[in-house]
C-alpha cells in the first residue's frame, strides 16, 4: 500500500502513524532506536506490505499490469489503490479528507526531528504539492506516476499506467474495495500481536 493507506491504517495513533509513514527507510533492527509506539508503526507497516504482496486479490490487479510494467506492477497497484481510498474517503472516515491530510502534515511538522533525513527532505515537496489530496484525482495519480518513472530513469514506463487505470477502472476499484476490508481487519488484529511482541522484547 502507498502513503495514504499506511497513514489511515495506523489506528488514529500519532506515534504509530509516524512509524508507519517512515518505515520504508528503517532497515532491519534499527526500528528499536525509536519510542515504542513508533516501533509499532514500523512493524505494522512491514506486516501490511507482506499481507498486501501475498494477497490473491492484489495479485489479480498486478497481473493486469505485469505485461507492460513487470516487477513495477506492485508499485503501481499501491498507488492506484491509494487513489480509490482517497476517492471514496467518506466511506472510511467521518473526517473530511482535506482536514485529515492537514492534520497529518501538522503531525509531521511537529515531529520533524524524529523523521529520517530522507523524509525530512521529501516532506516540503509533499506538503507544497499536497500529494495525498491529489491522489483523489486521476490527474494527481498521473503526476505521482510521472515522478516515479523519473526515479527509475524512465525505465519503468509507469507514467503510462493511467491508461490501464482508465481502461479497467471498475475492476481495479472492485478489487481495492474487497481487499481493503480484509486489510483493515488484518491490521487491527496484527497490532495486538505487535504489542505482545514488543512487550516481550522490552
Amino acid at each position: 500500500m502507498n502513503f495514504l493507506a499506511h497513514i489511515f491504517l495506523s489506528n488514529n495513533d500519532n506515534q504509530i502513524t509516524i512509524g508507519n509513514f517512515i518505515a520504508d527507510g528503517i532497515r532491519g533492527k534499527r526500528y528499536k532506536k525509536y519510542p515504542i509506539n513508533i516501533q509499532k508503526g514500523i512493524l505494522l507497516h512491514r506486516q501490511i506490505d507482506t499481507f498486501t504482496d501475498a494477497h490473491p486479490t492484489v495479485r489479480i490487479s498486478t497481473k493486469r499490469l505485469h505485461k507492460n510494467y513487470g516487477h513495477y506492477s506492485g508499485v503501481i497497484v499501491d498507488i492506484l489503490y491509494d487513489h480509490f481510498l482517497a476517492k471514496n474517503w467518506s466511506h472510511y472516515s467521518e473526517v473530511p479528507l482535506p482536514d485529515y491530510i492537514d492534520n497529518f502534515y501538522d503531525l509531521l511538522e511537529d515531529n520533524f526531528e524524529t523523521l529520517p533525513i530522507r523524509i525530512q527532505k521529501m516532506m516540503p515537496h509533499m506538503i507544497a504539492d499536497n500529494w495525498l489530496l491529489s491522489y483523489a484525482k486521476i490527474e494527481g495519480i498521473q503526476k505521482v506516476l510521472n515522478g516515479m518513472n523519473k526515479r527509475t530513469q524512465n525505465i519503468s514506463g509507469m507514467n503510462t499506467a493511467t491508461s490501464e487505470l482508465k481502461a479497467f477502472y471498475t475492476e481495479f476499484e472492485t478489487e481495492f474495495t474487497s481487499f481493503f476490508e480484509e486489510l483493515r481487519t488484518f491490521t487491527k488484529l496484527k497490532l495486538k500481536d505487535i504489542e505482545i511482541q514488543l512487550n516481550d522484547e522490552n
